[in-house]
Order: structure tokens, then sequence, then C-alpha cells
């Protein structure tokens, strides 16, 4: 909830040739001289590289007094310049006095090629002797003269770290004068120096300090730092690296396709409460990125730093990293697939949580349900239209002056009696939680700020008084989540409030944080925390627009430092009281995020508008947190901001079934879709691939989210060692493909409806519409259109298929050789989980399929680490099925499997066998091969096998 406002595949050549000095010559000086004992333990090249003699530059020892530069200094490429004024317009003059290159282009305007570039080998950092650590290895950099930078800081200490085979750990840091560094973010573990034969090496460039690294097994530069020199200021913070692709996906959050945009491009992370649009900082700040390298192969780079940050992308392909803070703190994944380039991320930042079993199903809220008797009223008419509803949310409407921790007593004077209502019937009970404290109310009538007022709880400002903004209840104190105290008051709020009010979820909005005037009702500082010398391109140009003054001080730091972290830490801080509460998984959803904030939360993307195109992006930004570690999101179904239309609504409830958190939630000025006229076209319960099965079923999308979880939220799968990360990115000739798409697990792919071909136009509804499927990777690639059709078969090399459309039906693809368990719908899935079980089994052109089936009680805390759990492996081959219970604890008990339908039986089966006894109950179509087996009855806890003649 907000105030809406608008306000190629190829690897990245060195800018000159290069020697690595494995000779003896005697006119050429190494920086240092690598220990070989410690080379050898580790299996890591460490090798000092240099540019040719013949190619050394005379550049003075000031750069800023040097004037002029010969010809073929300056020869760099177009679009491998690396930007020389980045922190603000240089003239000629500026620009030779920094040293750097002044080449004007013709037609080159702002965003395009900088004219003022650094020339090769400028002059930077030279590195000492890598000595050997405890962790791997260290040395010193020292700067002969100062950068063209305030406060620069003249030496550095590197460390590097070769943590695992595949993570590889350096970082930058002042040796003399303790720098903030992000604290809590990375989990516990960690590798050690003595790794052997691991998937990377890396070269250094002493003079000016660079380092590469490379793929040992192909020998494919991955970063090469060596093409621009590295800075380092007390705030300003620079480093550039050449790619090796030009697909790269990440640096989130932003309105973006799935890969980003490298033609003189920047984004910047800053959280700041802002309705998705373009070329805008959002709501969270994800430094990470994944690169695929165009065989199949990927790594990723992960920065740790939470300070205000933007990265500059080029067409080299090439980028520059510059913060305002902090330190260089790097994580690089060699992969080598994308799925485990994200494993080993989430490895560092910490796996997702496991959410309960009926946050997987549907959402429904409104900001404008007014009273107790609109959210009942809109609860019996979902009932009364038989549309499966799990949770009801309330905005802030229900609380007393907008204040959190209370609710309005006339308008929500029985809020606790309707929330046992909605328990009664199976459902659960969310509502909205600001962070923001109301600071105006008489002493003494609101508890929450008069005793976080004595317990010190409160953002200070810079002379060390309560900082006081704006939000929704007027002037406001926001609590420091950095401060242990501020925890331990958090979970007394919200212990006070859950015994009148039993919700089952909390959801924190605002928490970028938000603030309706800029820093404070008193203005901030002029200071060079609220000014720096360089700010990135954040929305309203300043770092305390639309949020606290940077120079607040909180537990740790400043809110310079800390700002990104604040809605992680206030989800941590609620996570845990809800922990402590309820004893059962907490359930979360936050606005803000930064990395390690699925280890706590669920995220949804904000303040969508009701329009075709942010349904079409609503795509890249699911799958993209995935990337970032929180596997559970969703966009608001059928938009937050605007009017929605009824066929727009339903394409995009559609789309939403297959979002891993799925809600419909909507502004106050808007026309609320009611759910008789605008679900009136969604499919019935006739259509077992329809949105029906996502709101009560524990089969279709939601048994399915449920096990992709578990696999995500673990390191080993059950009863397996290799561990598969679903939901991440697609394979690499793909890419583009992929925001047309969204997929769940390597089995189901629904196909939404965004456009006629690859235009971006929306499809009208009717009976002739048609949606384009984009198909393989160039090997044939079978799957089974189940929707609509019962299982009919193709076949794609990578072609555009057309399909009908409808807009009464959801087009569901299911891959060969997959095994999807599903339950028979119900209004909840309290209701469903009780339900009979099907499964659909698509044999590959091998005939053959598999799937698996991950149950526990949905709710209770870490069942997979306790062994709580059952797990039921399942098999095919061509004629017939088997489900077999690989480990059981009584959760399956008195659940059956009552229907098995099977995908790819080419010939009509003469007979039917279920454990050795004949079925009569069994049809076949012999237009689309696909073989039903009904009324089994057959527990789930045994082993089943289905044959056929």
């Amino acid at each position: 909830m907000a105030r809406i406002c608008c306000g190629p595949l190829h690897t990245f050549a060195l800018l000159t040739s290069v020697l690595i000095l494995a000779h003896k010559d005697k006119n050429v000086s190494f920086a240092f001289s690598p220990s070989a004992e410690w080379q050898h333990s580790s299996n890591i090249s460490y090798r000092s590289i240099q540019f040719r003699k013949n190619l050394s530059i005379n550049v003075s020892a000031d750069p800023r007094t040097h004037t002029s530069l010969v010809s073929d200094q300056c020869g760099i490429a177009v679009e491998s310049r690396i930007d020389c004024g980045r922190d603000r317009s240089l003239s000629r003059a500026d620009c030779e006095g920094r040293g750097c290159c002044y080449v004007p282009l013709p037609q080159s305007g702002l965003g395009g090629p900088p004219w003022c570039f650094y020339p090769v080998r400028y002059p930077g950092y030279k590195m000492g002797p890598l000595l050997p650590t405890e962790k791997g290895k260290r040395a010193t950099l020292a700067r002969s003269e100062p950068s063209y930078l305030p406060r620069d800081i003249p030496t550095l200490q590197l460390d590097v770290m070769p943590e695992t085979l595949g993570r590889l750990h350096l970082s930058l840091k002042d040796p003399a004068s303790p720098r903030y560094e992000v604290p809590f973010v990375t989990s516990q573990l960690r590798g050690h120096k003595d790794i052997q034969n691991p998937l990377y090496d890396v070269d250094f460039q002493p003079d000016p300090f660079g380092f590469i690294v490379r793929r040992k097994s192909n020998g494919r530069v991955l970063l090469n730092t060596t093409i621009g020199p590295l800075l380092f200021a007390d705030q300003y913070l620079q480093l550039s690296t050449s790619m090796a692709s030009s697909v790269i996906s990440g640096l989130g959050e932003h309105y973006t396709p799935i890969t980003l945009d490298l033609n003189w491009s920047s984004v910047s992370l800053w959280n700041r409460d802002m309705a998705p649009h373009r070329s805008a900082n959002l709501y969270g700040s994800h430094p990470f990125f994944l690169v695929q390298e165009g065989d199949g192969q990927a790594h990723g780079v992960f920065l740790l730093n939470s300070n205000a940050m933007e990265v500059f992308l080029q067409p080299a392909p090439a980028l520059t990293w510059v913060t305002v803070g902090g330190i260089l703190d790097f994580y690089i994944f060699l992969g080598p697939s994308p799925q485990s380039v994200v494993q080993q991320y989430h490895e560092v930042i910490g796996y997702p949580m496991m959410p309960s079993y009926w946050s997987l199903g549907f959402h429904l809220c409104r900001w404008g349900y007014t009273s107790t008797n609109i959210t009942r009223t809109v609860v019996q008419l979902m009932r009364q239209a038989k549309i499966p509803l799990d949770v009801q949310w309330n905005d802030l409407d229900y609380a007393d002056q907008r204040r959190v921790f209370t609710f309005d007593p006339q308008r929500f004077g029985d809020l606790p009696q309707m929330v046992e209502e909605f328990h009664q019937l199976g459902m659960k009970y969310v509502l909205i939680l600001d962070p923001g404290i109301s600071s105006a109310s008489p002493p003494g009538s609101y508890k929450p700020f008069d005793d976080g007022l004595k317990r010190g709880v409160f953002i200070k400002n810079s002379t060390g008084q309560i900082l006081i903004g704006k939000v929704w209840p007027g002037p406001t104190a926001f609590p420091d989540f950095t401060n242990p105290t501020t925890q331990d008051w958090w979970m007394d709020c919200i212990r006070v409030f859950h015994s009148k009010v039993p919700v089952d979820g909390l959801w924190i909005d605002m928490n970028e944080p938000s603030n309706f005037v800029q820093g404070s009702v008193d203005g901030c500082p002029d200071s060079d925390l609220e000014k720096p010398p360089y700010t990135p391109g954040v929305i309203g140009g300043q770092l305390n627009s639309g949020t606290l003054c940077v120079s607040a001080q909180q537990y740790l730091s400043n809110h310079y430092n800390l700002h990104n972290l604040y809605g992680l830490t206030e989800a941590i801080a609620t996570h845990r009281a809800l922990l402590k509460v309820k004893s059962t998984r907490p359930f979360v959803l936050s606005r803000s995020s930064f990395p390690g904030l699925g280890r706590f939360s669920a995220h949804w993307t904000g303040d969508v508008r009701s329009d075709w195109e942010q349904l079409r992006f609503s795509i890249p930004g699911v799958l993209l947190f995935g990337l970032y570690g929180i596997p559970l999101v969703g966009a608001d179904v059928c938009g937050f901001g605007g009017d929605t239309t009824e066929e727009l609504c339903v394409r995009w409830t559609q789309l939403g079934a297959f979002y891993p958190f799925m809600r419909n939630h909507n502004d106050r000025p808007n026309a609320s879709p009611p759910p008789r006229s605008s679900f009136q076209m969604l499919p019935t319960q006739n259509h077992p691939g329809g949105w029906w099965s996502r709101g009560g079923t524990g089969g279709g999308t939601v048994g399915q989210l449920h096990v992709e979880m578990e696999r995500l939220g673990t390191e080993v799968k059950p009863a397996e060692q290799d561990t598969k990360v679903e939901q991440t990115e697609p394979e690499p000739t793909r890419a583009e493909q992929t925001e047309q798409k969204t997929s769940m697990a390597d089995q189901t792919e629904q196909e939404p409806i965004l456009s006629l071909t690859q235009g971006h136009e929306p499809l009208l509804g009717g009976t002739e519409d048609l949606e384009p499927f984009q198909g393989g990777t160039g090997d044939q690639d079978s799957a089974f259109r189940e929707a609509g059709t019962g299982g009919e078969a193709y076949c794609s090399k990578g072609q555009y298929i057309l399909f009908p459309a409808p807009l009464d039906t959801i087009n569901i693809h299911v891959r060969e050789g997959s095994i999807i368990p599903q339950q028979l719908p119900a209004l909840t899935t309290t209701a469903s989980r009780r339900n009979p079980f099907t499964l659909i089994v698509a044999l590959s052109v091998g005939n053959w399929a598999k799937g698996e089936l991950f149950w526990d009680d949905g709710e209770s805390l870490d069942t997979f680490e306790h062994g709580h759990y059952s797990y039921v492996l399942f098999f095919a081959q061509e004629s017939y099925v088997v489900s077999k219970p690989v480990k059981l604890n009584g959760s399956l008990d008195g659940l059956v499997l009552g229907e098995v339908r099977v995908f790819g039986v080419q010939a009509s089966p003469t007979a039917v066998w279920a454990n050795g006894q004949k079925v009569h109950d069994f049809s076949y179509s012999p237009d689309t091969k696909v073989l039903t087996v009904s009324g089994l009855d057959s527990p789930m806890t045994a082993m089943i096998t289905v044959q056929w003649s």
C-alpha cells in the first residue's frame, strides 16, 4: 500500500595484449612471488600478469596534471570505454586534468558512450606480495599518489579466499581504519583454503592492480578487472570488469525483462517506495547477477554491500560497480549450470524458509474493506460463487486512527470473532503491520509508542533525538530493528496483539522505509552523508528522498549504511516474534527486500498497475526473485492501481495461479472485482488444470509448489543426494523467451496470454484466441497439453506453436517424463488435503516418467530436518505406473490414490490391473492417446502398481 506517484555472446577481449610472465626476463619485475607450497595445497593458479613492455604508458606521477596522451593509449573501442567522469560532468580540461582520454563522438548524447574515459593502464594501486592466511591469501595494495577523489584511501587489504570448489571470495577493505561491513546476511557456511581442483583460476596484474578470474575447464575469462582502475575513497568505491556474455540477469529490484539491457544503461540499488515502472529504483536491492555463457554453463557474482549503489552496463560487454560506502566484498560462483550457480549463491545468503502449506493457496485483500461486516460479506460471496479462498486479508482499514497494534472499536470491534469464524471455515487471516509507530497520541494512550520510548527502540537523528517522519497515522517514529532491545519490544507488541486477534501471518509494508516527508519533519542536516560527493541515479535525486535522513543513527551504524537492510531486519524481527507466539511456520510478507530475506519472509512485487504490460512484466519479476532466494513471491493479481477489466482480471488470475504466492489485492479508488462477475469466466471444477486447482487443491500447483519449496529450502533432496534447485533460470538459449513464459519446476509450463506473436498487444478473448508456445532449445522437446485437449501430444524444436486459448481455458503443458500428483479441489487447502490423489503421467518418447511427493502436516517447524514427513516416488514404464513410499511418518494415513491419467499410451489397452486386481473403470482416447484409470481408492501409504496390457 503506497501513494502511487510516477515522477553478444562473446568473451570480452583484453584492451591490450598481456603476457603471463612465466619466463626469466630480467627487465621485468614481478610484483610478488606466490608461495609454491600454498599454490600446491590450494590447487589454484595465482599468476602475475603485466602488459608488454613495448606498450608501456608514460603517464605522469600525478594524473591530475597530465594533459596529453599518445593516441594509442586512447585507441579503445567505443563499446569498451570506461567512463572517467561518473562522479560529475567533465569538460575537456577537467577530463585531461585527471589523466583521462577525451574523444567526443558524433551524435552521442546523454546515456551513450562516454567522451571522457580511462586510458590503458590508468595509474592506480600497486599490489604487494600475496602471503598466506588462515582463510587463503592476503596482499597489500598501495597508491603512490592520491586519486582525483576526495578522501581516497591510500592503502587497501586484499583477501583472496577459495571457499569451495565453485565459490571464490575476494574482499578489499581499509586495513588502517575499520569500515562498515554488512552484518547478518551471509550464512555461517564457510569453506577453507585447502581446495583441490577448483573450477577457477585467478590471475593478478600487480601495477595497476587488477584481477582476472577464468573458468579452468576451458580458459574462458569470466571477470577481468584490468580494463579500468580500482577507485576506493571514503564515499566512492568503483571497480569495472569485462563480462563473458551479454546474457545477464539480476541486479534487482527493477522493472526489467529477464535479461538486462547492456546498451549503456545503469541500474541503481537503493530501496524506495515506488510503484513499478521503468528506470526506477524499486523496493529491494539485490547486488547479484547471473551470466549465461552461451554453452549451457553459467556463473554468478555477488557484491555484498548494502550502501547506495549504481551498476553501469555497456555493450562490450562490461559493467562497473559504483557504491558510496562500505567495502568491496565479492563472491564469485562458478556453477557450472545456472541451477548450481543459484544454489551456490543461496549457500552464502541462506536457503529460503519452508512456508506453511496454506500460504500456497489463494489470498484475497483490498484497501477498502472498511469494516468486519464488509470483510465477512466478501468471504460469503466467494464461498457462494464456489471460488477457493484460503486466506482473507485486511489492509490498514482495520487500525484505529491507522495506528498499528490497534483495531477500530466501531468498524472492527468484533475483529477477534471474525477471525475465529474464518478459522472455523478452515481459512486463515493476515493483516498489515507497517513499521511506523504513531508519535502523536497523548502520553499514556498508545502503549507501543510509550513503551518504545522508554526502551529506546526508535531511530534517532544526528543530534540524538528521535527522528520523526510522517506516514499513514501522521507523525511517526521508526523502530531500529538492528537493536536487540527493539526486537524484544516488537515481539512483545505482536504477542499482546495476537492474544486479542489471533492472526495467522503478518504483512509488513512501507518498510523501505517509506516516509511522506523528505528525511524528517525537521529536515536533514547539511552533511557529507546527506549530500555525498556522488549520488547514484535514484528517484528524487537524493538518498533521503521518500525515506529517512541517512545521517540518522541506528544501533549498528547510520542509516546511510543500513537503509537497504531495514525491511530485512524488520522481517527477521517479525519472523522471530511469530515463531515464538505461534510455534508454527511463520508467514511474513515483506515489500522491501535484500539478500537473505527469503529465510524469513515472502515478497510481492508492490503496487503494480492494472494493465497488460504490468501483467507481462510480472513474469520476469517473479522468476528473478527465485534467483534472489525468495521463491515465495507474486504480483497483485488483476493489478493494484487503476481499474481492471474482466478479461485482464481473468487472464491475470490464470497467470497468477502459477505464482508461488497468489493474492488479489487492489487500491481504494478502484472498482473491486466482484467474484460473480469478474471470475465467472474462470475454469470450473470440470477443468482439472484450471485455476480451481490452485485455490483448493494439494496437487496441481499447490502440491507441486510444496515439493519445490522443500527442495529450495534444503541442501539435500529427500531420499536422494543430489540437490535440484527449481524456479531459477531458463536454459541459455531460452532467456529471452522466458519473458513470455512462467514455469513451475521442470514438469509443467503455463502459457499466459500476453501478445499475439512477438508483439505486446493483448489478445481479446473468445474462441479464436491463440497463444504462442516457444519450445525446445534445438533438440526435440516433447510435451503434452492437458487443459482443453485431454493430453494432446506435441513436439517442438524451438519454433512457435499456436494453440486455441479461449477466455475460460488455461493451457497447461506437461513435460514428457513427468509424473505430477494432484488432489481433488476444495474451497480451502484445509479441505483439499483430505481429498483423493490423482497422478498425471506424461510418458516420454522412450516410454518412461518419474515424479515425487513430499508430504508433511503443512505447518510444523523443521519437518525435513527432524524427519517428520512422508516421501513417495513415482515411476512409469511402457505399460505400468508404480507409487512407492520411501519414507512414512503418518502424515499420509487415510489418504488414497483415486485416479491415474497416462499421456502417450500409443495403443488401446485391452485390460488394466491395480495391484494385481482387474480394473473395469478405465477409458482410453485414441485421438489424444490418454489412458484414464478411475475408482482406485488405493492407500497412498502402500506400494501401488497400475498395469495395462
